[in-house]
């Protein structure tokens, strides 16, 4: 945001009507307005506020109901920042009064791209594979919460009527068999009635290494209960329906993950982004749509901050001292680089640093965000320099100390 620039436009998107503010480099008021969101009525302001000098564009919404505004913003010629929902509020303190409106928040947003450019964030040049990955990815999110939802269901439901047969299969739920077991035979009275041969024929080409193993641990829980609990006749018939809804679930997001692999896969910095341990399809869409490139993060230090990774000190006198982890950042971004981290234990170096961690008395989620931020540091240099992970045996241990 180097440029200087002759009007600074703040928008408050809405779904059917903006709200404009532009500011000239002084802080005179140059339009404020209500702006329909209609390519027509954003052309026409865009020309009118040219005559000052060049534009810059601010919201607060770059996606959804803010697409329109920013597409119509570009074909125009015009450079478009975004101004994070967090910061806006923190800005909007320093201004006078506490009324929360549409014309006060594009005004807050106008002044903040005048007088704080830092706080803005560039909202990436218009790629139409950019905008397919923020559909696919937010779809995505969606059939990861259904499937959570209808898996806590079926286990939840399992552990009431028959607490051994969930200890069995309520870890596996997400496996083909498991599921073939429950869509055909329901609950405990079903896989009782079905008997070993059938039961082996259901799982045997969904897990053939696996299947006599979980057939026979079924058969041993369902001895461990002979009462009937209340209610279990009608989670028999409920149960094969929500493992039919969860397979469905799954397959829809095998399918977008191909989809999302085919897009990712013609991106530049794809390569870079997956050749680190922990980074798959899911999470390096996710880390790609949030960073970019990462050249709007001049350290590491920036983007862990940005991602929520970064620990705030809080020092007052003598009686309270310490670093507590951050309540604020990009949560969806903290939850890419939390996954991948995890995902990388298997990896060497990362298993050394998250070990030490735990020997020092940190808890699994503390000492995985240990090494979350750690690897920030290493994937900003990969993306700012566009150069794959490597694993040379002399970098292994300064990556794992």
């Amino acid at each position: 945001m180097s440029v200087e620039y002759g009007v600074f436009l703040g928008l408050d998107v809405g779904k059917s009507d903006h709200h404009a503010v532009g500011l000239a480099l002084d802080g005179k008021r140059l339009h404020d307005a209500p702006l329909p969101n209609t390519e027509v009525r954003l052309r026409a302001l865009f020309d009118k506020l040219a005559r000052h000098g060049r534009i810059l564009v601010v919201v607060d919404q770059p996606a959804s109901i803010g697409a329109l505004a920013v597409a119509v913003a570009r074909a125009c010629g015009h450079q478009v920042a975004y101004l994070p929902g967090l910061a806006m509020r923190r800005l909007a303190d320093l201004h006078p009064g506490t009324a929360k409106t549409d014309a006060r928040d594009a005004y807050v947003i106008a002044d903040a791209a005048r007088t704080l450019p830092h706080t803005l964030r560039r909202v990436d040049a218009g790629d139409e594979a950019f905008a397919e990955l923020e559909v696919l990815i937010g779809y995505d999110d969606d059939l990861a919460a259904e499937s959570t939802r209808i898996s806590n269901r079926i286990r939840g439901l399992l552990t009431q009527i028959h607490p051994a047969l969930e200890h069995v299969l309520g870890p596996k739920i997400s496996h083909p068999a498991v599921q073939e077991l429950l869509s055909k035979c329901g609950g405990p009275t079903g896989l009782r009635k079905a008997g070993r041969r059938k039961l082996l024929a259901l799982v045997a080409a969904r897990a053939p290494r696996m299947g006599t193993r979980l057939v026979e641990q079924v058969l041993t829980a369902l001895d461990e209960q002979t009462v009937t609990v209340p209610g279990t006749a009608a989670a028999e018939t409920v149960l094969p329906r929500l493992a039919d809804s969860l397979r469905q679930v799954l397959q829809q997001r095998d399918q977008v993950a191909a989809e999302v692999e085919r897009i990712l896969d013609a991106h530049p910095l794809a390569g870079v982004l997956t050749s680190m341990p922990g980074i798959g399809v899911r999470t390096g869409a996710r880390i790609l749509l949030e960073v970019g490139d990462a050249s709007a993060f001049a350290t590491s230090g920036h983007l862990a901050a940005y991602a929520g990774l970064a620990p705030v000190t809080r020092r007052s006198g003598s009686s309270i001292r310490g670093e507590h982890p951050p309540k604020s950042g990009n949560k969806q971004l903290k939850r890419a680089f939390f996954l991948a981290a995890f995902a990388s234990l298997s990896h060497p170096p990362s298993r050394v640093y998250y070990d030490r961690k735990r020997a020092e008395g940190k808890k699994h989620n503390a000492a995985l965000i240990c090494l979350a931020r750690r690897r920030v540091d290493v994937l900003h240099a990969m993306l700012r320099t566009n150069t794959p992970y490597q694993a040379k045996p002399e970098d292994e241990p300064r990556l794992a100390a």
